[in-house]
C-alpha cells in the first residue's frame, strides 16, 4: 500500500481515491501507480492509497492467481488462448462471488471501511467485481471506475455496477453500446501510463536509429534469440537492451553482444524507462497493454515479439492494424524485419506519427478528471439484463434489436442525464405496477418490507436511492449504436 505525503492543515479538497489493483504481471500495477500520479496532481484530493488486491490475500490465493497463469503462458500457451475467448463472453459467470474469493476479499473490504473513499478506481477485473458486489448491497457510498488496460475490451471486465467504465478505444466503446451498455458511462480515456519527460521526443535522422529492445519480458531463451539475430542486420543502429530483474538474462546478452563494441548497451532493471521510451526510435518486445501505451504515448513504434495468447495478439492486431507496428512471429526473422523498415525511406517515420496519433499520454488524467465530475449514481445491471447481454454477445446480435420481454430498457436520472438501471422489459412491468407516475415515468421509493418481485428489485432500490427517499426516472428503450443509426439511415 502506498500513501501520499501529508498535506498542508490548510488545505481545503475532500475527494478520498483508492485505487485497487491486482498484481498478476506488472501492467496492472503500473496502471494504479499511474493513475495515483494524476491523483496527486490534483489540489481537490486530501488522500489517495493504492492497494493490490492479491497482497491482501492468502499466499495460495495470490500463487494460484499470478504464477498460476505465467505458468500456464509458459507451458500451455493454447490453453490461455482458449480460456481468455471462453471469459470473453459478457456475463458469462452471475451472482455473488465465489466463497473463497469472498473469504480473500475480505482485508481488502477492511480497508475500504478504514479509509472511507470518496472515489474507487479498479485496474484489474477481480476488485471491480468486488467493488459490484459492494454497491449492489447498498454499504458502499463511493463513485466507482472500472479502467480497462488492454486494447481490446474483454467481458470480465463488465460488472454488475459501476459508475463509469473506461476502455482504451472507440471500437470497443462501440463493442460494448452494440450489447446494450449505456454510452454514458462507457468512456474512452486510453490506457493509464506514467507521465511522460516534458520535452517532447526529439529523433533525428542525423543519426543512426536507437533500437530499444524489452528482453526482460520476452523469456530467456527467445529473448537472446532475439538480439542474436540483431547482429546480422544490415542498417546502422544502436540498441539499448533492458532485462529487468533478470540478472542471469543480463550476463548472457552481454556475452552476445560484445563482439559489437559499444553499439549496444546492457541494462538490468532500470528506472530510466520513461527517458529510453522517449529517446529510442523502434521498441522491440511484447505488446502488454502497458508497455504498447507507453510506447504509443512516447510516440514510439513497436516490433512486437512472443506476444501471449489472447490479450496481447489482439493489442498487437491494433497496433498494426493503425500502421505503428509490424509483427514478427520467429526470431529467426527478427533481424530482417527491422532492416525493412529502417532501410525503406520514410516508413519508421510514418510508423512514429501513427504511434503519437493514437497516444493517450493523459489517459490517467482524464480518469479521475471524469470520474470525480461525473454522476453520483451508479449504473445498475440486472441479471435479467446480464442475461440478454450475454445472449445478444453469444448469437452476434445487436441489443436493440431485440423486442419483447427479454429486450432491455433503461432507467435515466432526469437530473443528471445518466442512466442509473439497464434492465429486460419484463422487469420494468413490475416496477410499473408499483412505482409509476405517469406514462414514461416513475418515482422509486424506499421500501421497508420486501418487495414480491420476480428479480431481486431490492438490490437496485438500494444502489441507486442512496440516502434519498424517492427518486424519479425516466424509463427509455435502448437506442441502437450510433454506427448503427447512421448505416440504417443511409440505406433507406
Amino acid at each position: 500500500m502506498i500513501d501520499t505525503p501529508a498535506r498542508s492543515p490548510n488545505f481545503v479538497g475532500g475527494e478520498r481515491v483508492l485505487i485497487l489493483s491486482a498484481g498478476v504481471g506488472s501492467g496492472h500495477n503500473s496502471a494504479a501507480a499511474a493513475v495515483k500520479q494524476a491523483c496527486d496532481l490534483r489540489a481537490d484530493i486530501d488522500d489517495v492509497r493504492v492497494v493490490d488486491v492479491l497482497q491482501q490475500s492468502t499466499v495460495l490465493y495470490r500463487d494460484l492467481l499470478a504464477k498460476g497463469y505465467f505458468a500456464l503462458v509458459e507451458s500451455v500457451p493454447w490453453l490461455v488462448d482458449w480460456g481468455y475467448d471462453l471469459s470473453d463472453q459478457p456475463f458469462r459467470r452471475r451472482g455473488p462471488l465465489d466463497p473463497w474469493t469472498q473469504a480473500n476479499a475480505m482485508p481488502t473490504v477492511s480497508e475500504i471501511k478504514r479509509f472511507k473513499p470518496t472515489a474507487i478506481v479498479c485496474t484489474h477485473f477481480l476488485p471491480a467485481q468486488l467493488i459490484a458486489s459492494l454497491l449492489l448491497r447498498g454499504v458502499l457510498d463511493a463513485k466507482t471506475a472500472v479502467v480497462t488496460t488492454d486494447y481490446d475490451f474483454q467481458g470480465l471486465w463488465l460488472t454488475s455496477a459501476f459508475h463509469a467504465l473506461f476502455v482504451a478505444r472507440e471500437e470497443a466503446k462501440a463493442q460494448l453500446t452494440t450489447l446494450g451498455v449505456p454510452p454514458d458511462r462507457v468512456r474512452v480515456s486510453g490506457i493509464p501510463v506514467a507521465a511522460t519527460p516534458e520535452q517532447a521526443a526529439v529523433r533525428s535522422s542525423e543519426r543512426p536509429p536507437k533500437l530499444l529492445i524489452s528482453a526482460g519480458a520476452s523469456g530467456g531463451d527467445y529473448a537472446v534469440a532475439v538480439v542474436r539475430q540483431t547482429l546480422h542486420m544490415s542498417s546502422p543502429f544502436t540498441a539499448t537492451v533492458v532485462c529487468g530483474r533478470n540478472e542471469e538474462l543480463k550476463r548472457r546478452i552481454e556475452e552476445v553482444v560484445a563482439p559489437a563494441g559499444d553499439r549496444y548497451r546492457v541494462l538490468g532493471f532500470t528506472a530510466e524507462m520513461p527517458q529510453l521510451l522517449n529517446d529510442a526510435d523502434l521498441f522491440v518486445g511484447k505488446p502488454g497493454g502497458l508497455s504498447a501505451s507507453e510506447c504509443m504515448a512516447a510516440g514510439l513504434p513497436m516490433v512486437v515479439v512472443n506476444p501471449i495468447p489472447g490479450q496481447e495478439v489482439r493489442n498487437g492486431d491494433y497496433l498494426m492494424e493503425q500502421g505503428a507496428a509490424i509483427r514478427c512471429n520467429t526470431p529467426s526473422t527478427i533481424g530482417w524485419k527491422i532492416d525493412q523498415v529502417l532501410s525503406e525511406p520514410g516508413r519508421l517515420q510514418h510508423m512514429q506519427a501513427a504511434a503519437r496519433r493514437i497516444g493517450r499520454p493523459g489517459a490517467a488524467a482524464t480518469v479521475v478528471s471524469q470520474l470525480l465530475s461525473g454522476p453520483s449514481r451508479p449504473l445498475v445491471v440486472t441479471r435479467g439484463a446480464q442475461k440478454t447481454i450475454l445472449a445478444a454477445s453469444e448469437n452476434n446480435l445487436i441489443a436493440s434489436d431485440l423486442t419483447g420481454p427479454f429486450s432491455l430498457m433503461r432507467l435515466v436520472d432526469p437530473v443528471s442525464d445518466s442512466t442509473i438501471a439497464l434492465l429486460r422489459a419484463e422487469e420494468v412491468v413490475d416496477l410499473r405496477r408499483r412505482y409509476e407516475d405517469s406514462p414514461g415515468d416513475l418515482v422509486l421509493r424506499r421500501e421497508e418490507r420486501r418487495a414480491p418481485f420476480r428479480w431481486e428489485a431490492r438490490r437496485l432500490l438500494r444502489s441507486v436511492l442512496g440516502d434519498d427517499e424517492t427518486l424519479s426516472v425516466r424509463v427509455e428503450t435502448v437506442a441502437p449504436p450510433l454506427s448503427v443509426v447512421g448505416t440504417r439511415s443511409r440505406s433507406r
